[in-house]
C-alpha cells in the first residue's frame, strides 16, 4: 500500500478531526452483552449475569454491587446480557479487482487510492468510533483465498487488531462476497449491524440472496459501493489493453467500438444491483475514489443520527 495510505497507522489524526465526537447509530434494535446507547428489542434487564465492571461516573446506581464493594472497597457495576450495545461487523472485499486505482488513475502528478487502500481507511475509522462509544467492533476480509476474521470486541486494543489485519493484507483472486456474507449470517446470531465496503464485482443475484440471508437475521446491513470514475463513464480515448484483477485475462479493445455494450451492461447490472438492494432494505452508498474517506463516512454517520438511524 502508498504511504499516503497507511504509513504505520491507519488512523490519521485529520481523518479523526473530521469524525469529531459524531456516534455510529442502528436503524432498529440490537441485542448486545453490555450497556450501551442503542435500543434494545427486550423490556427492562435481564437475569442473566455477563460480567462485572468498574463504575464510573453517571452508571446507574442501582446497579452497583455493594457485596463486591465491602470485599474491596471498590465500586463495581454488575452487567447483563440484555443490555444493549451494537455489534459492528465490518466486511472488507479483498479480492484481487480492489487493488484498481492506485497506479490507474494517474493525474496532475497524483494518483487515487486504490479501492481496498479506500476501504481499509474507512474500517478502521469506522472501527474507532465504534470501539470509541463502548460498541464491540470486528473485522472479515472476503477473498477467494483465506479470509481473515475477527470477531467483534470492545476493547480499545482490539482496534489495533483490526488495522494490522487491514494493513498486512494485500488483495488478489477471485470474489468470494456472497459467500463471505452467507457465512457471516449463519455465524452472527445476534443483531449486528454488517458493514460491507467493496466493489461487488460479483453477480447481483448472488449478492442479493446473500443480503436477503442478512435481513432474515435482522441484521442492519450497509453497503459502501466503492467504484472508480472511469468504470462509470468509460472515458478511454484510445486502444486500451483491459486487464481482469481477478482472473488474469486481457483484452485490447477499441473503447469507441464498446463503449454502448459497456454502458449497457452497467445500466443493466445497476438496475438488477438496486432491485436486490431496496428488496432486502440494505443503506447502500455509491462511493468514488476521488472522494475522502473522512468525508464519506461523516456524511454517513450525520445521516444516520438526524434520522435516529431511520434510513
Amino acid at each position: 500500500m502508498s504511504n499516503r495510505s497507511t504509513g504505520h497507522r491507519l488512523l490519521d489524526p485529520g481523518a479523526l478531526l473530521k469524525i469529531g465526537r459524531l456516534g455510529l447509530e442502528s436503524r432498529q434494535a440490537m441485542q448486545g452483552t453490555v450497556t450501551g446507547k442503542h435500543k434494545s428489542p427486550h423490556r427492562g434487564s435481564s437475569l442473566e449475569f455477563a460480567e462485572y465492571r468498574e463504575y464510573v461516573p453517571g452508571d446507574d446506581l442501582r446497579r452497583m454491587d455493594w457485596r463486591a464493594y465491602a470485599r474491596s472497597d471498590r465500586y463495581y457495576i454488575k452487567e447483563f446480557e440484555a443490555d444493549t450495545n451494537l455489534r459492528l461487523c465490518m466486511v472488507v472485499d479483498a479480492s484481487g479487482s480492489m487493488a484498481y486505482g492506485d497506479s490507474s488513475n494517474v493525474g496532475n502528478g497524483e494518483s487515487t487510492l486504490s479501492k481496498f487502500e479506500f476501504a481499509s481507511q474507512m474500517a478502521a475509522l469506522m472501527g474507532y468510533v465504534a470501539i470509541r462509544q463502548g460498541d464491540a467492533a470486528g473485522l472479515t476480509l472476503a477473498s477467494g483465498g483465506e479470509g481473515v476474521h475477527l470477531p467483534p470486541k470492545r476493547r480499545p486494543s482490539h482496534l489495533g487488531l483490526v488495522q494490522d489485519a487491514l494493513i498486512g493484507a494485500k488483495p488478489a483472486g477471485s470474489n468470494d462476497l456472497a459467500a463471505t456474507l452467507h457465512e457471516l449470517a449463519e455465524r452472527t446470531r445476534q443483531r449486528a449491524m454488517i458493514v460491507v465496503f467493496s466493489d461487488l464485482f460479483t453477480d447481483p443475484g448472488e449478492l442479493a440472496s446473500a443480503f436477503q440471508h442478512l435481513r432474515f437475521r435482522n441484521h442492519d446491513t450497509v453497503v459502501f459501493h466503492l467504484l472508480e470514475e472511469r468504470e462509470l463513464e468509460f472515458a478511454f480515448d484510445r486502444t486500451t489493453r483491459f486487464v481482469d484483477m481477478e482472473g488474469g485475462a486481457s483484452l485490447v479493445a477499441e473503447p469507441a467500438v464498446i463503449a454502448s455494450r459497456y454502458r449497457t451492461a452497467l445500466s443493466n447490472y445497476f438496475e438488477a444491483l438496486g432491485d436486490g438492494v431496496r428488496k432486502a432494505d440494505v443503506d447502500y452508498k455509491r462511493v468514488l475514489l476521488h472522494e475522502d474517506p473522512a468525508d464519506v463516512l461523516t456524511q454517513f454517520l450525520l445521516k444516520r443520527m438526524r434520522r435516529g438511524g431511520r434510513r
